[in-house]
């Protein structure tokens, strides 16, 4: 008995470890020729990073390589709130990046993030490097507000040219945010952060033709849109480049990413606006434009140490 027990007990044990298995023949790799033919919210991470590398060597002008890797991804699903920092933190379940959808944002941070980066592994370091202020991942650290927390913190990548292209002169508007009230409200993270104001400048909307010109392929786009005396940055994009030179708008807008004439995006503005007006909706109004210019020379800071985490005591 005491033999046949232990003999049991041998087969349990080894059952822990799993038998080697025979490996199979690993299905052949997608040629690069056929990635290439898809667009990047096609593509597999594996294929993504193959293609980030070949764009790299590919197009050696930062520029060019933005607005074609933003092309790349014209017809991607635009998907509201549909990034977070789970698993690293759990007060939602949304991932830190998808290849699949994205919004107005989320297309803008990929976007640059793969035209600087030479691989997979870089870009989602860059991705995060973009995304969080000094790239320590974590709600209270995601640059949320695109004025006063997206674009100062990446100074090294970009350089607010609003007022500069608006004139002596140019419109203004007061900002105020509570980041703390944010993130008890929204996220259920409780940090002690104060209020903070900032004035911004921005171009007219009827401006916009008269500066086209002096904007470059790769600079950032943000809309500024007024409602009941406030004004903020709802939404986002890059600039283009059309074949006869003309600036374009390439952006992630409901129900995906478009390219379009400025004065294309501001005529579907104002006829939103007149629908509004004449259903009674106290909707947003267009009221100009601030950019952004991709620095000349990119020094990429490096990426802060993640803290380790709060706790409630001891050791």
């Amino acid at each position: 008995m005491r033999f046949a027990s232990l003999l049991l007990t041998a087969a349990a044990l080894a059952g822990c470890a799993s038998p080697p298995l025979t490996p199979s023949a690993p299905a052949a790799p997608p040629s690069l020729a056929e990635i290439l033919q898809k667009q990047i919210y096609q593509m597999s991470p594996m294929e993504a990073g193959r293609y980030i590398a070949h764009i790299h060597e590919a197009e050696p002008d930062l520029r060019k390589r933005i607005a074609a890797i933003g092309r790349k991804n014209i017809g991607q699903p635009y998907s509201l709130h549909l990034l977070g920092e789970f698993p690293y933190e759990i007060h939602d379940q949304l991932p830190l990046f998808s290849l699949a959808q994205s919004d107005c944002v989320v297309f803008a941070e990929h976007t640059y993030a793969m035209a600087l980066s030479q691989s997979w592994e870089e870009f989602f370091w860059m991705l995060q490097r973009i995304r969080y202020r000094d790239g320590v991942i974590g709600v209270a650290t995601r640059n949320h507000y695109t004025e006063m927390d997206w674009n100062v913190a990446n100074r090294w990548l970009l350089t607010d040219i609003s007022a500069e292209l608006a004139g002596a002169g140019g419109p203004t508007y007061d900002m105020q945010v509570d980041r703390a009230r944010f993130l008890r409200t929204r996220h259920n993270t409780v940090r002690e952060i104060p209020v903070e104001t900032s004035r911004q400048a921005y171009v007219p909307k009827d401006q916009v033709a008269t500066v086209a010109a002096q904007l470059q392929e790769g600079d950032f786009v943000n809309v500024i849109s007024t409602r009941d005396g406030e004004y903020w940055a709802s939404h986002v994009g890059l600039v283009v480049l059309g074949p006869d030179g003309e600036r374009r708008f390439l952006h992630s807008a409901e129900p995906m990413v478009r390219e379009e004439s400025f004065g294309a995006f501001m005529a579907r503005a104002a006829e939103r606006e007149a629908r509004n007006a004449r259903e009674g909706k106290r909707g947003q109004v267009l009221a100009g434009f601030k950019f952004l210019r991709l620095n000349e020379r990119i020094d990429v800071p490096p990426m802060a140490p993640q803290p380790r985490p709060g706790r409630s005591g001891g050791a």
